[in-house]
């Protein structure tokens, strides 16, 4: 498989095209890097390519927070200016002036 470029970058909120709910980018796989089993638990018809960026979120919905790992072909970008409220999202990035999330190891004290 050749990695493609990804679209979209660490700290940037996305949300799911087929399903409601969005999180922030904590990292991302340059092709699909998940388990053989988790995979073939996606139904066929849905079941995305491995050969595009696969994306760790800390995602939530209406009711609940939880990680999530979703394949570039379902993200978008999400223009919701709420801020998320995982609690992972406060312990990794830090939201600066504009409300883009930044990672904490990478803001200067």
């Amino acid at each position: 498989m050749k990695p493609r470029a990804a679209k979209y970058c660490i700290g940037q909120v996305v949300k799911h095209r087929k399903y409601p709910f969005r999180g922030v980018i904590f990292d991302i796989d340059p092709v699909f890097a998940n388990s053989e089993e988790w995979w073939l638990s996606i139904p066929e018809d849905v079941r995305p390519a491995k050969d595009q960026p696969f994306y760790h979120l800390y995602a939530e919905n209406a009711d609940t927070e939880y990680t999530a790992y979703v394949s570039e072909q379902n993200l978008a970008p999400d223009d919701n200016e709420t801020p998320l409220r995982n609690p992972q999202v406060d312990v990794v990035f830090c939201r600066n002036a504009s409300g883009r999330y930044i990672k904490r190891s990478n803001v200067l004290n």
